[in-house]
């Protein structure tokens, strides 16, 4: 049997499906993601995915491209070309599957199923109802289950071996602190960055400092004369293998806090309310959250602080940051 997961959108949002597409693969015999490009480095880590498909859409993403006609007919060739079976269409609480559904039995998907609010008429084979409050991980397995593919393990993120990093990080324990996230609403201000890598430091932790290659002058900012600036010189692959050799790591709710959780490093995780910590909190591993969850912005979505002074997070210390990580790192 062939199968089909789809999921569209970021970095983070691949890697917590990563287990349900285990599920898929312990019972399918080629199973093809579905991402959109932002996800697909994260698509590239993940075990038991033996073809990845790349598509922005235009529903799904920060900035998504308009409608085309062409690119659309190009997507449906190619998923008409799997021949799949069965296909799984994982998205967030928030999110609709149907445009995705709708592609796909245009394409002749034979079976779909999905998490669906939205009355799907013949869209989808599977209308699953997640369970309210559930984590994002744990709702794609529970679809994977109602559509016939249990959980094979013990349905924790996990990507794929990661390479030797020492090279960038040189020998002997370290903490790693990435300073960025997607959106400015979830990002501790570089300053208080900056004060948590000179506290770190003072307490005797070495402190390797990471971000993406549009953030090097926010990592040479936060690293300072006390941290290891890594900016824009690790991809997905040599950032797992840093976050690998970590004994803690500090970050945003962004992408590598679930690729910290996903090679088994515990978190510190400054995490504004926007969304629901519940759903989107680091899985799997020893985590404390930092943030005030019932700030004004709770469950806003915003991107941008609609709140003067970003009080969910800027009421977080350096010291707060410090205790943290050594409760991490003791459990």
């Amino acid at each position: 049997m062939k199968a089909l997961v789809t999921r569209l959108d970021s970095f983070g949002d691949v890697l917590l499906a990563g287990p349900a597409v285990r599920a898929v693969a312990a019972r399918a015999d080629h199973v093809t993601l579905l991402c959109g490009p932002r996800g697909e480095p994260a698509a590239r880590l993940l075990p038991a995915v033996d073809e990845i498909l790349v598509w922005d859409a235009p529903w799904a993403g920060f900035e998504p491209p308009p409608v085309d006609r062409a690119a659309t007919d190009a997507l449906l060739d190619r998923l008409a070309a799997l021949d799949a079976g069965t296909a799984l269409v994982l998205t967030s609480f928030h999110q609709s599957p149907l445009p995705t559904a709708l592609l796909l039995r245009l394409a002749g998907v034979r079976r779909i199923a999905a998490d669906s609010v939205d009355y799907p008429g013949s869209l989808l084979d599977v209308r699953h109802q997640r369970a309210p409050h559930a984590h994002e991980a744990e709702a794609a397995l529970d679809l994977a289950e109602a559509a016939g593919f249990p959980r094979p393990d013990d349905g924790r993120p996990r990507v794929l071996p990661p390479p030797d990093t020492t090279h960038l990080t040189g020998p002997g324990p370290y903490v790693v602190l990435h300073p960025g996230a997607s959106v400015p609403a979830r990002a501790w201000s570089p300053g208080r960055c900056a004060q948590a890598v000179r506290e770190l430091a003072a307490a005797g932790h070495r402190v390797v400092v990471t971000g993406g290659r549009g953030e090097k002058d926010l990592t040479s900012r936060v690293a300072g004369a006390h941290g290891l600036d890594l900016g824009g010189r690790t991809g997905a692959p040599e950032l797992s293998g840093v976050l690998a050799g970590a004994r803690a790591v500090v970050t945003g709710n962004t992408g590598p806090a679930h690729l910290a959780a996903a090679v088994g490093t515990p978190v510190v995780s400054l995490f504004a309310p926007v969304v629901p910590a519940e759903r989107w909190r680091p899985y799997g591993v020893p985590c404390v959250l930092l943030g005030d969850q019932r700030a004004p912005c709770a469950g806003s979505r915003a991107r941008n602080c609609p709140v003067p002074g970003h009080p969910c997070l800027e009421s977080v210390t350096a010291n707060d940051v410090l205790a943290a990580v050594e409760k991490v790192m003791q459990a």
